[in-house]
């Protein structure tokens, strides 16, 4: 597990601003990008004293280009292709921006962006994101941990889950104007993942604010399941009783599990997910167990039939 508090980092000590800025050096590259070499000194830095690496050896790992991670996407919103989201996210006005906190809790209300983010308490972490299409990221994510604002609205004793929902405006969002999915975009945690210190509300990625694209201005992270669960342009977070439902359950519920591990034992009905394809890399991977952090989360889902809760 990579994580550093932002203090005295700046984007220059994790890739040269002129290779991750620079469109014209990408697309000279070889085909989808060859992946640019991460700073030893952020690698370095972003291991925790005393910290093991995670399972998959993050700390030796490359980077995905800035140019990739920011025109290679799934965004439906702004529609289905990987590229529409930077072709049309120009779109999406990201202030001011408010969330709506209700459900089983003592301090429900609209949280104005600016109440939760404060830069003090901002961290550079550095997360592998896993989609379950096949193909993987690895990206220095910039955020605060999603248990600090849980912790802020104060959860009742009944509060089980906690519910997303995505900024529903076909105006702002094109892709909302097809009935590809039932919007607005919904997910789920369960209270002790949302909980979970690995679990990111990003506000940002290579030490910049977050691209429209990549689901500004704020998005979900959680590393170790498949990244459609990373909901993103939040704009209300709701305390259950019980589980909640989510956009692709919804849509598939053979395909599309609540929880969405990655998990290399559980395929999808139309293709196997044994293995993955790194952006930039040519050859594919073995698919690690909890995307890798199995360490750090597996004792979430002790006695659980993975399986059968895929």
């Amino acid at each position: 597990m990579l994580i550093r508090r932002s203090e005295g980092l700046q984007p220059s000590d994790i890739t040269p601003e002129s290779i991750w800025l620079s469109r014209r050096e990408f697309m000279s590259a070889l085909p989808f990008a060859t992946a640019a070499i991460a700073s030893p000194a952020l690698l370095s830095a972003c291991e925790p004293s005393g910290a093991r690496p995670a399972a998959s050896g993050t700390s030796q790992e490359e980077l995905t280009p800035f140019e990739v991670v920011t025109s290679y996407n799934n965004f439906y919103e702004f529609g289905t292709g990987k590229e529409d989201p930077s072709r049309n996210a120009h779109t999406l006005v990201t202030r001011p921006w408010t969330v709506r906190v209700d459900g089983l809790c003592e301090r429900p209300g609209e949280y104005r962006l600016e109440d939760f983010i404060r830069p003090h308490t901002m961290e550079d972490r550095v997360y592998r994101l896993r989609c379950v299409e096949g193909w993987s990221m690895v990206i220095p994510w910039r955020g605060f941990p999603l248990r600090d604002m849980i912790r802020r609205a104060q959860p009742t004793a009944g509060a089980r889950f906690v519910a997303f929902q995505t900024l529903h405006d076909p105006e702002q969002m094109p892709g909302q104007r097809r009935s590809v999915l039932d919007w607005p975009y919904v997910e789920g945690l369960r209270l002790d993942e949302a909980m979970h210190p690995l679990t990111l509300l990003a506000t940002g990625l290579y030490g910049r604010d977050l691209p429209n694209q990549n689901g500004a201005p704020l998005r979900l992270v959680v590393p170790w399941k498949y990244g459609f669960k990373s909901i993103k342009s939040i704009v209300r977070m709701s305390f259950t009783e019980r589980q909640p439902p989510t956009t692709w359950n919804i849509a598939a519920p053979d395909e599309y599990g609540f929880y969405s591990n990655v998990n290399p034992d559980v395929d999808h009905p139309r293709w196997s997910q044994a293995r993955e394809r790194r952006i930039g890399e040519f050859r594919r991977r073995e698919t690690l167990l909890f995307n890798g952090y199995a360490d750090q989360v597996a004792s979430l889902y002790a006695g659980m039939d993975l399986q059968r809760n895929f």
